[in-house]
Parts: structure tokens; sequence; C-alpha cells
């Protein structure tokens, strides 16, 4: 069974895409049609892996790999589940360090950097101001602004820590909301 689990998990650790909630649907169909668990356990296995910190899909591997097999089980689907990513990711590190002289390379990287940033503050703007019922300037709006300038200033003017940064900001979301 110990074998069972590390190659179930392995194949779906190389196959899938997407992070964790988009394998849940894979570890659910090897899981309740390999007669590991029913749907109902399946679905507690997920939300107590979704509450535990880490990964949801690691976390259900885990789960189940023990509720089938043990400890053993549970190193084996933790082990399967991780292994294809951190072999695949040791590969892509190799290959980088061979070429991390290269022009073209640090070109690229460079390149990179304005899209990453334009890409995260996409998201941020989306996520914190957008899909809103009512007018932009609110009051929530306004002590968002507040809190990402004084978090900016802190960080750039201050040189704080960004732990410090981030108890700052989660004390004026309580004063402000």
């Amino acid at each position: 069974m110990i074998w069972n689990l590390l190659f179930t998990f392995m194949k779906i650790g190389l196959l899938s895409f997407g992070g964790g909630y988009a394998i849940i649907p894979m570890i659910q169909h090897e899981a309740v049609n390999g007669g590991w668990l029913s749907e109902m356990e399946f679905q507690e296995v997920v939300s107590i892996a979704g509450m535990a910190p880490g990964p949801v899909a690691t976390n259900s591997a885990t789960l189940i790999g023990y509720r089938v097999a043990g400890m053993g089980g549970a190193i084996a689907s933790t082990v399967g589940m991780i292994l294809p990513s951190l072999i695949l990711i040791i590969m892509i590190s190799i290959f980088f360090y061979r070429v991390r002289d290269s022009k073209w390379i640090k070109t690229l990287f460079y390149g990179l950097r304005p899209v990453i940033t334009g890409l995260i503050a996409y998201a941020a703007i989306r996520f914190g101001f957008m899909g809103k019922e009512h007018a932009f300037l609110t009051w929530q709006t306004l002590g968002t602004l507040i809190i990402v300038f004084v978090s900016l200033y802190g960080l750039i003017k201050n040189k704080l820590h960004p732990l410090t940064i981030i108890v700052a900001s989660g004390i004026l979301g309580v004063v402000f909301f």
C-alpha cells in the first residue's frame, strides 16, 4: 500500500498544474476510486487540510496517506506529492546556474522585473478596490490608501522590518475598519 501511495501521489504531483485547489479533483478521483476514502471522508480530509498551514494538496496527500497506511503512508504520500516538483526545480536551477552569466539571461530577468511588479500592482488594485458595489472613493478606500502609503513610507524611508509593517497594518486595519 505504501508503494501504491507513493507512486499515485508522484503521478499527481507530476501531472497536476494550477495550485493546490486545482489538484484536489485529481486527488479525489484517486482516493475515492482507489477505495481509500469515501466521498464524505475525502471532504473531511480537504477541510482539515485547508485549515492546516501549508499547501492544501500536500496536506491532503499527507492526511490520506495517514488514514490509509499510518505514518508510513503519510510519509510516502507527502514525498510522492513533493518529489516531482523538487526534481524539476533542481533541474531548472542547474540550468540557470550554468547560464547565469549570460547577458541574454540577465537581460531577460531584468526585463521581467517591471512585468512582475505590474502584475502584483494589478492584483493589489483589483483585489483592494475593484468590484465594490459602491463608489470608488469611500472611507474604506481612503483608509486602505492611508495604510498603503504609511506602509510604503515605513519600508522605504525608515527601513522598517516587513514584519513590523505587517503588524502595524493589521492594527491600522482594525482601527479603520
